[in-house]
């Protein structure tokens, strides 16, 4: 099949919206308000979103031979291999029970990279790439996640409604992202009943990202029969920690593989980056294939690694090189949002941050 060309990135395919620093302002205010409110409620800290870890793994990442240009890009240059660390996560913004239906996050953090930084405020050379097992946001652009804070609250992540399980719960967060001009895709269905195993999901970008000379999102998928074989499966048993529980069975004994693919813009209107909540068709630019993850078995969450994921490591999609920009309006949201979360959370845990450099920097110990 013939596809269009892939769009080339310009600074100009970015358009601010009306207000738009106004509004981030607010949305960093009563973001700073839910996690200081939920930082009370436990006498610690945690992130303004996907605060519960699962498994804190070791991994590497190689990019595949023979990338045609479109494709060998930025850090996925053919050959490339690279020291992986990844969170998996579930997305609300308080520490609840796994029998709480809700989104999960895979977060990798590529290490040791080379390219002009974005950030000069985060030490080191690594690039984060933040993914979750919905390929698009109910709320796709900064007015319409401005709207539905006010509309629950304050707190998306932590708002009573999206920590109940039941269809009429579901049926009420449809209503409210509708009513502020959001869409419910697969994430509100997702929240009413789904608690497959993680290992089996495939993960996204949702936003776009900056793609050396291209657009772009990315998506992770199971590649290994391993973890292919729980795609769709419910976690065994019930329980506070069943996720994380079913990560640690897992990895005991078995390695996992997954694929990275890239899907390029080809189409400005119908793959749009202002608005995060529009599905990318497939049908105008397929995922493709770039590079490999390879995990090991270990011990995903000893003692020692929860307290060094949960609070000394952090993801932010801003950490990076130039060349995978985050684009967007909700991602120039979360430039400012995941620094002052990560300040807030290292100063009040009087914890100190600190980027990892090699695998070396991560604790195996129980």
């Amino acid at each position: 099949m013939q596809f269009q060309s892939a769009i080339r990135y310009s600074d100009d395919l970015e358009t601010l919206q009306p207000n738009e620093a106004e509004n981030i302002q607010t949305i960093l205010q009563m973001m700073a308000k839910s996690q200081m409110e939920i930082a009370e409620k436990h006498r610690h800290a945690h992130r303004d979103a996907h605060a519960k870890s699962h498994a804190i793994l070791k991994g590497t990442m190689t990019v595949h031979e023979n990338l045609p240009v479109e494709l060998a890009q930025g850090i996925f240059q053919s050959g490339n291999h690279y020291e992986v660390v990844a969170r998996l996560s579930s997305a609300l913004g308080d520490i609840q029970s796994d029998d709480t239906p809700t989104p999960r996050g895979f977060a990798v953090k590529v290490m040791d990279v080379a390219g002009d930084r974005l950030l000069d405020t985060i030490e080191g050379n690594n690039q984060d790439f933040l993914m979750v097992n919905v390929p698009t946001i109910a709320f796709g652009d900064v007015e319409k996640y401005l709207k539905l804070l006010k509309a629950t609250g304050g707190s998306i992540a932590a708002n009573e409604t999206f920590q109940k399980v039941t269809g009429a719960a579901a049926n009420a967060v449809k209503k409210t992202v509708e009513a502020v001009g959001g869409t419910t895709p697969s994430a509100i269905d997702l929240m009413a009943g789904n608690r497959h195993h993680m290992l089996g999901e495939t993960f996204h970008t949702q936003a776009a990202i900056r793609y050396g000379d291209y657009v772009a999102k990315l998506s992770l998928h199971p590649q290994s029969s391993n973890v292919r074989e729980l795609t769709g499966h419910d976690i065994k048993g019930d329980g506070f920690s069943a996720m994380r529980d079913a990560a640690g069975e897992f990895f005991a004994n078995n390695d996992a593989t997954y694929t990275l693919c890239v899907q390029l813009m080809r189409d400005v209107d119908k793959m749009p980056i202002e608005d995060a909540s529009v599905l990318w068709d497939e049908e105008l630019s397929p995922m493709l294939p770039i590079a490999t993850l390879h995990f090991e078995a270990q011990q995903p969450y000893t003692n020692a690694r929860q307290v060094y994921g949960d609070d000394v490591l952090s993801f932010n999609p801003w950490n990076g090189v130039a060349a995978h920009r985050p684009l967007g309006s909700i991602m120039r949201v979360r430039k400012d949002a995941y620094e002052r979360s990560t300040q807030f959370r290292h100063e009040r845990n009087q914890c100190e941050r600190r980027e990892p450099n090699t695998h070396g920097d991560i604790p195996d110990r129980s």
